[in-house]
């Protein structure tokens, strides 16, 4: 299958939402691959606290995946997170997101945004930085924006595990 066919998803939201999940049963019922988040990964094995200087690498490593795994995709890509993920983080952090980060946030497109809502329990992470509910709703409101303004078609997906597959199978059948 031609690169330009594949069908771009991202799944996107606050933290401890259920993205990766979600991205792990979309690839599997899609027959295809998902790009996890290159920043757990990295973090894990980054031996200290991260800095701002991080944040461009693992932008770089995100995007690194994703290159690798669209050459294996099968119709769908399905990418948990994409560098809107980086901004947020960068600018809640640092007051700023690097300009290169910025650059390929406004070259790179997807076909389709799936926000994931904090209507799941809050799961303590070592690499998890914001568990008030006030701080989730505010991200989940930095999200809805973003997506809304992306110019991709985008779904919002809640509830248990089974609900959100669903919305999210539907929300692809309509890119078809």
């Amino acid at each position: 299958m031609q690169l330009s066919n594949i069908k771009k998803i991202v799944v996107i939201g606050p933290e401890s939402t259920g993205k990766s999940t979600l991205s792990q049963l979309l690839a599997v019922q899609l027959q295809t691959l998902w790009v996890p988040e290159f920043a757990r990964n990295y973090l894990e094995e980054l031996g200290r606290e991260y800095v701002e200087n991080d944040l461009l690498e693992i932008a770089k490593g995100q995007i690194a995946a994703e290159e690798k795994a669209i050459q294996q995709a099968n119709q769908y890509l399905v990418c948990d997170t994409d560098l809107y993920v980086i901004k947020v983080w960068s600018e809640a952090k640092y007051g700023r997101c690097h300009p290169w980060i910025l650059e390929q946030i406004a070259q790179r497109k997807y076909d389709l945004y799936l926000l994931t809502y904090i209507d799941v329990p809050w799961a303590d992470d070592p690499l998890r930085e914001h568990p008030l509910p006030e701080e989730r709703a505010y991200f989940y409101n930095i999200y809805r924006d973003i997506v809304m303004q992306s110019g991709s078609e985008w779904a919002d997906i809640r509830g248990d595990e089974n609900q959100r597959l669903i919305l999210a199978t539907n929300a692809i059948q309509k890119l078809l």
